[in-house]
């Protein structure tokens, strides 16, 4: 893979602080040292010292060679949008993301594998947000290190806003916020649960779409990132997810935890511009309301 990156400068600063404001990573910079012709002001090859003037041209290009060990596999894909940096999915349920013990041929990455290997493109599987095997909807990953580490860092900087919406048993206030530590739970590798002693810090927003048939649909936005954040808040204030097979087992109505990522908004991580892409309520979803679930709701 090679990408070719062009920057026109208007203030005066050394290449190293200018690639840094605009989130390039120590580890990228140190990539780059070894890369021939990768840093190059007006056609010239300069070190990361160099003072940069107004009105100069900076060009980067970036190479990488994909190495990761994942079986391409042709699997469905759900491809909302892609250019040159970053790819945007709408994952199904029942599709882990990442490769795991009893999981190497089924997940989001082998069937990107796939897709890149049939493009004659290298793949690194770099995804920008996570979501659990049967969570649907939105899901970015990064097409190569530099979007990557500046995805990260819009990550660690709550630039990436990430709405989910959740269907969850009983009658919910209108609005409310959750700042409860998570930690794992005894005995399991994939469990959690509340732990005010050792868990880490998690916040949940959320607000109360509607209610029917003994469930509320929750609108939810994530302050932190928490593996389970969402299943184990709703479950501490009472209200869990059916169909969770962890923290609510109850599959009258659904199979799977009734959670999905329903929008994503974020500047683009090369151009800047601000993007927001949004995913339609699953069928399994729906049947909860009587209402007709469709993105005008989002």
């Amino acid at each position: 893979m090679e990408r070719t990156l062009v920057y026109c400068i208007h203030e005066e600063k050394t290449i190293q602080e200018f690639l840094r404001e605009q989130g390039f990573s120590r580890h990228i910079m140190i990539q780059l040292k070894k890369i021939p012709q990768s840093v190059l002001v007006e056609g010239i090859w300069q070190r990361f010292h160099y003072r940069l003037q107004p009105g100069q041209t900076l060009r980067i290009r970036y190479t990488e060679e994909g190495n990761q060990k994942i079986l391409p596999v042709p699997l469905p894909l759900h491809i909302v949008y892609e250019d040159e940096d970053i790819l945007i999915l709408d994952k199904p349920s029942n599709m882990p993301v990442h490769p795991s013990q009893g999981n190497y041929e089924n997940t989001l990455a082998n069937g990107l594998a796939y897709y890149f290997r049939e493009k004659g493109e290298s793949f690194i599987f770099r995804c920008a947000n996570r979501l659990d095997r049967d969570t649907t909807g939105l899901l970015a990953v990064a097409k190569h290190g530099i979007s990557a580490c500046i995805l990260s860092g819009f990550m660690k900087e709550h630039k990436i806003q990430r709405e989910y919406y959740a269907v969850v048993s009983g009658k919910t206030p209108p609005s409310g916020r959750i700042d409860a530590p998570i930690g794992r739970a005894e005995g399991s590798t994939i469990e959690r649960k509340i732990d005010f002693v050792h868990g880490e810090r998690a916040v949940t927003h959320y607000r109360t779409v509607c209610y029917e048939n003994g469930h509320s649909l929750l609108a939810i936005r994530l302050e932190t990132g928490r593996t389970h954040q969402i299943r184990v808040h709703m479950k501490y204030i009472g209200h869990p997810l059916p169909g969770d097979f962890l923290y609510c087992p109850d599959y009258r109505i659904i199979k799977r935890q009734a959670l999905h990522s329903a929008r994503l908004t974020f500047p683009h991580p090369i151009t800047g511009k601000q993007m927001t892409f949004t995913s339609e309520f699953p069928k399994d979803f729906q049947n909860f309301f009587s209402l007709h679930m469709t993105k005008s709701m989002l």
